[in-house]
């Protein structure tokens, strides 16, 4: 059974495996963070939809 894995946790991990976080314009409010792959391809990390209600 998989490890449930905080938001912040999740970001740590990824960027431990060499994502990096891209700055597309983003103001910081965003409830996701954009990230790239080692090869410079963009995806991003969203928090779960419990934390952005309310």
């Amino acid at each position: 059974m998989a490890t449930r894995r905080s938001p912040s946790e999740r970001l740590a991990r990824l960027l431990a495996l060499g994502a990096r976080k891209a700055d597309v314009g983003q103001s910081g409010e965003e409830p996701w963070t954009v990230l790239t792959d080692p090869e410079g391809n963009e995806f991003c990390v969203v928090r779960p939809k419990a934390t952005l209600v309310g």
